[in-house]
Parts: C-alpha cells; sequence; structure tokens
C-alpha cells in the first residue's frame, strides 16, 4: 500500500480529530550521520510471528494506545467485507476505509468479532485491560443532525456483550480512549454549546467524561475554557488529559490557551506549560501508575517544542532534545524511564530517545535508516517504535534492548514477504504486537511471540540467539539537501500523531 493511502486510512479515522491551527513545526533538514549503539556482544531472541487476521476483508490494524496486556490478549480492527457506505465521502470519522470495520479481541489463536452497536457498522478498540475488556468506539443507527453520519458513542465490551456508555446532556457524540483494571472509563464527549474552538472539530464543546458502572458517565469540567478531553488514566483512578484554560485565543496560534491536566478525586489540576500556549502533543498525555505524565510542550513563540515530565507536586520539567529544537514524549513506564522522539544538532535528524534520571539517551536508528520514534517502553526497558526516511514513509519495527536496537524484520520468519513497519506495544512478558504489509499491499496485524524462558515449548519458535552484531543499529547515511524541502509542517504533523493514528482522534491534514 502506497504511503498516502495508508497514512489516509490511519490518521481519517474520526471526525472528532482534533485541527489546532497551531504553528508548531519548523522545516527540517536530513540526517548527517548517528554514531552505532556500542554494547558488548548483546543478544536478541527470535520472534514466532503471528498474522491475526482480518474478519473477511482485505485488512486488519493494531495501532491503538494499548492494545495488548500482559495475558497475551489482543485488541485491534479488522475489515469485514461489508462494503463502508459512507467511504469516499470526505468525512473522518470511521468512513476512510472501503470496508466495515470491527474491533476483535485475539486470545490463543481465536478472533472474536466484539461488533457494533444495534443498527450500527464500524466499531474501533482504544484499550485493553488485565480482564480482557475493551474500551473504544462504535456507530449507531441514528444520524447526527449536525454532520449526517451516523453517531459514535463510547463503548465497552466485557463479558461477550457491547455496553453503550452513553452521551453527556444535549450531546448526539462520544469515544472512550482509556480504562483501569477496575472497568472506570474515560474519554469525550460533546454536549449542545455551540463552540467556535472545538478541539476536535464538532461544532459545539468537548468534554472530558469518565465512567463508573454506579454512576454512569460524568463531566469532568475544564481548566477555565470551553472545552476538556480525557486521554488516560491509571489503576489509582487519576485522569489525565487536555484543557482550554479560557475562551480567549492567542494570536500565535489563533486558539485559547491549552494545558494539560490531571484529574483526582474530583479535581482538575492544571500542569502548567513550557512557556508556549499548546502544550499537547499529537499523542495527548500518558499517565504512569506513579501519577507521572509525559507528552510534549511549546515554548515561548510557539514555534519549536519539547517533550516534558511532570511529577506531583510539578512544575513541568523540560527533558530537552538531542540538541535541536523539537521533540515529544510517548510513553513513561512506572520506573519514570520516559521515551520519544527528538531532533538533533540543527534538525537534521529525529531520533527515538530513552530518557531517565536526567540522562537523554539516543536510541540510534536501524540498517541505515536516517529516523526513528520510541513509541513504547515496558518494565523491562524494552522499549519499541519504527524507523522512518524523515519524509513520511515507514520503514521499519524495531526493538531496543540492553543498549541495542534491532530490525523485528530480521529475528522473525514470515514466511509470506510481510514487511513490519511499525512496532506499537510491548507487554512486560516481551510480546510485541506490530503492523505489516504484505506484498500486495495489505495492512495486517501482528503479535510477535518472543522466543524465551517466559515462552517455553511454542511451537515453530526458534530458541537460539542472534548477536546485535549480525542484526543490530547501524550508522546512518548522509542524504543531500535536495530533500531538505521534504521536511514540512505536513511531515511533522504525520510523525509527531503516532499516538492518536487511527485512533479515536488526532490532527487532521
Amino acid at each position: 500500500m502506497k504511503f498516502n493511502e495508508r497514512e489516509r486510512r490511519r490518521t481519517m479515522k474520526a471526525r472528532f480529530l482534533m485541527l489546532l491551527p497551531v504553528t508548531l513545526f519548523a522545516a527540517l533538514a536530513l540526517p548527517v550521520g548517528l554514531a552505532a549503539q556500542e554494547k558488548k556482544d548483546p543478544m536478541h531472541h527470535h520472534y514466532k510471528l503471528i498474522d491475526m487476521g482480518t474478519l473477511g476483508g482485505p485488512q486488519s490494524r493494531i495501532d491503538y494506545l494499548t492494545p495488548l496486556n500482559n495475558f497475551s490478549t489482543v485488541a485491534g480492527s479488522a475489515d469485514t467485507p461489508i462494503p463502508n457506505p459512507y467511504y469516499g465521502n470526505d468525512n473522518p470519522t470511521f468512513f476512510s476505509d472501503p470496508y466495515i470495520e470491527h474491533a476483535f479481541q485475539w486470545k490463543e489463536g481465536v478472533v472474536t468479532d466484539l461488533g457494533s452497536l444495534p443498527g450500527g457498522g464500524v466499531s474501533q478498540p482504544n484499550w485493553i485491560n488485565a480482564r480482557g475488556h475493551v474500551a473504544g468506539n462504535a456507530s449507531n443507527s441514528i444520524i447526527d443532525p449536525l454532520n449526517g453520519y451516523p453517531e459514535s458513542r463510547a463503548v465497552l465490551y466485557r463479558s461477550g456483550k457491547v455496553l453503550d456508555l452513553g452521551i453527556l446532556a444535549g450531546g448526539q457524540e462520544s469515544a472512550a480512549t482509556s480504562l483501569n483494571n477496575s472497568d472506570q472509563v474515560v474519554g469525550f464527549a460533546d454536549n449542545a454549546t455551540p463552540d467556535p474552538y472545538s478541539i476536535i472539530g464538532w461544532q459545539t464543546q468537548t468534554r472530558a467524561f469518565l465512567w463508573t458502572q454506579s454512576r454512569g458517565i460524568q463531566d469532568l469540567g475544564t481548566l477555565g475554557g470551553p472545552d476538556a478531553l480525557a486521554n488516560t488514566m491509571n489503576e489509582r483512578g487519576q485522569v489525565v488529559g487536555f484543557s482550554y484554560v479560557s475562551s480567549t485565543p492567542n494570536p500565535t496560534t489563533g486558539i485559547p490557551t491549552l494545558d494539560p491536566f490531571l484529574w483526582e478525586e474530583g479535581k482538575m489540576i492544571d500542569l502548567g506549560n513550557l512557556g508556549g500556549t499548546v502544550s499537547v502533543g499529537e499523542g495527548g498525555p500518558f499517565v504512569n501508575n506513579r501519577g507521572q505524565v509525559v507528552d510534549q510542550s511549546n515554548l515561548a513563540g510557539d514555534i519549536y517544542f519539547h517533550p516534558y515530565l511532570w511529577t506531583k507536586p510539578g512544575p513541568m520539567l523540560d527533558l530537552g532534545t538531542l540538541g535541536g529544537n523539537l521533540g515529544d514524549a510517548t510513553r513513561i513506564n512506572d520506573a519514570g524511564e520516559v521515551v520519544g522522539w527528538a531532533t538533533n544538532e540543527g534538525d537534521q535528524s529525529i531520533l527515538a530517545f530513552l530518557w531517565k534520571a536526567g540522562d537523554m539517551q539516543n536510541l540510534g536508528t536501524v540498517d541505515g535508516d536516517p529516523c526513528s520514534i520510541a513509541i513504547d517502553i515496558n518494565e523491562n526497558h524494552q522499549v519499541v517504535g519504527k524507523t522512518i526516511d524523515c519524509v513520511g514513509n515507514d520503514l521499519r519495527a524495531f526493538l531496543w534492548e540492553d543498549g541495542s536496537m534491532v530490525d523485528l524484520n530480521s529475528v522473525v520468519q514470515t514466511g509470506d514477504g510481510v514487511q513490519l513497519f511499525l512496532a506499537d506495544y510491548i507487554n512486560d512478558r516481551g510480546e510485541i504486537t506490530a503492523a505489516g504489509v504484505l506484498p500486495n499491499g495489505d495492512d495486517r496485524a501482528y503479535l510477535l511471540i518472543p522466543c524465551d524462558e517466559k515462552h517455553p515449548g511454542v511451537e515453530g519458535c526458534d530458541y537460539s540467539v542472534v548477536e546485535a552484531s549480525d542484526v543490530a543499529s547501524r550508522p546512518s547515511p548522509s542524504i543531500g539537501s535536495a530533500g531538505n524541502r521534504e521536511l514540512s509542517s505536513l511531515l511533522m504533523r504525520r510523525i509527531s500523531r503516532n499516538r492518536f493514528a487511527g485512533r479515536a482522534f488526532g490532527p487532521k491534514d
């Protein structure tokens, strides 16, 4: 599948895509070269590659916020053979795919279609908890009068049923973004109040919500402005998201100041900023079980942005970059280790990083690829992500461990010519969800099972190990200045929005 087709499918999934008219992104030059990681004889395991298939259509996906739990259960979405009647109508909701897609659950080789709401069509997951329950969104049969398309509702899949979590008073739409092991669900919903600065492009206000079995759906309020959106939550019931702090637009962005928040015990706390007026990246804030929050924040002037770490009581800590002006933090584990991407000196390249104890480490790239992005980290310090060509094309899924980055394509036996271009999530058992493309161009969702001591006796596993020198990172080549013009603000939006790509929301080109 060509890049533009795949990007359209991943990034135009919801009409609640936010379009922040912000000049955050400077044009970048292309890379000059990276130093290879040095480590004494690190070894990598092989992996068994499992194609989780589809629901009768051509493609499947797993690039959601948390698609895998520690019990080897996966939540993704896949095409059915049913044509999507709204495809091609330029609606960025669920309708950028020519087929109706449904959320699915994969467990022990069995794929279960989670379905949609009665009379509805499309459904998508966003998060799976340790109990195998899934939060996401699904369409129903009611046409939203504001846009003429079926409504989307936040849903919870559990015990073989789909539960509509409802809407706020006066609203039409909702979507669930995260849940914890107590089945508390967070997300966002609209109301009936007109809003010219809607965070996600609705014509009305967007509000963060928390749903519980006992209380149903409740509006969490805002930081003083009209809109707020809840992004992730932890096992302590702490919720993070972002909110306008007023209704007054800024001259640099054209929208009100947007700060991240932490909500706990009925109170929303403003986490501040690094001097700019937009403190949220396209991945949105992520919170660990210690209540630490990571994301990106604009610097003064709203031209550059850096990754941040917030630890109670604050203030926000600028994590810096690898010498450049831009960076984004995508995840933090419970040990306080942060991963993401940052630019190097002169903004020549976008590179995956691991930050811990005040030090930011450049994780490099693989096979001479010029740029890389770290997407997730587990509690065992393993990092996954992807390499890119710096002009918008995904190249290879990678795993970084013990000081060495490896192309995951080199430690699996695909047999069908699949190319893994994205590693999206890694659980604490070292299992990885990844996206790959078949020779015919179709995207597929994959689960990678490590052939190690935690997974003995797996049929088809190669339990030998591979020396890092055979498969690990290599220096990146210099690329001529002719490519400099390619790294536009459009590209930067494509790069930094990975954590929202194909989910309930994300920036729209």
